[in-house]
């Protein structure tokens, strides 16, 4: 009612469950935790205006509104509109993200009234505009993907993230900052697990019995003149009886 206009339907629904959301994640160095993924979606309360108020406390001050810039104007080609500091868009800050921009709720058109159509913008430390999404829950859904690591809106941008946010997107979300090379190869990233290797059972190696150690052949040969001697003998035995 403050700002005459209504809420998206989706972020009306989100709001009517929860009044904001936050989610903070730590990793373990030197058996120590050390914060890094932080999912931030501001309550009613802080879901606040850019651009109406001064940057300073100072008396006439400049406002974002004094920093629009008319040269830098409407999408080339696909692009789509940027939003404006002044009173042709209507701006809310949906996540502070840690001081590395504003994820921000946009009213592109607001006059003569404000247009229910929004859409989510990302306002870099430049106050550059770079487009995320449509809906908000498309939004929701980009931010859950993305585990909320640091500067993860970045990737959304021509520059990309920082060196140091590389390296927690290559331990973490290794598919989105390698995304040219899931283009070129697409089975990159499937995993190619053959359950007939996996769960092959073992076979059981047999038991190899040790043979007896080979006799020399002499005794071998006087062993069987021995039992053939024997066997000579049994008949004429018996016939002398």
């Amino acid at each position: 009612q403050k700002n005459s206009c209504i809420l998206p339907e989706d972020l009306k629904n989100f709001y009517l469950m929860t009044d904001g959301f936050q989610m903070t994640w730590s990793v373990k160095t030197d058996d120590a935790p050390m914060p890094l993924g932080s999912m931030v979606i501001n309550g009613i309360s802080k879901l606040c205006r850019l651009g109406g108020s001064s940057m300073y406390t100072l008396p006439n001050a400049p406002s974002l509104a004094d920093l629009e810039d008319d040269t830098d104007e409407e999408g080339d080609g696909d692009k789509p509109e940027k939003p404006h500091f002044d009173s042709r868009s209507l701006i809310f800050e949906l996540d502070p993200c840690n001081g590395n921009g504003k994820v921000c709720l946009v009213y592109k058109h607001a006059k003569p009234v404000v247009s229910p159509d929004t859409e989510i913008w990302f306002l870099d430390r430049a106050l550059y505009w770079h487009f995320l999404t449509k809906t908000f829950t498309a939004y929701y859904r980009l931010l859950i993907t993305h585990l909320g690591l640091p500067q993860w809106q970045y990737a959304f941008t021509s520059y990309g993230v920082s060196p140091q946010a590389k390296q927690w997107f290559n331990m973490y979300k290794p598919i989105t900052i390698n995304t040219a090379l899931l283009s070129e190869e697409a089975d990159s990233f499937v995993n190619k697990l053959d359950p007939n290797k996996v769960f092959k059972s073992k076979n059981k190696t047999p038991v190899i019995k040790k043979k007896l150690p080979s006799q020399p052949a002499g005794s071998q040969k006087s062993h069987t003149s021995m039992t053939s001697s024997k066997t000579s003998s049994l008949p004429g035995n018996s016939s002398r009886k």
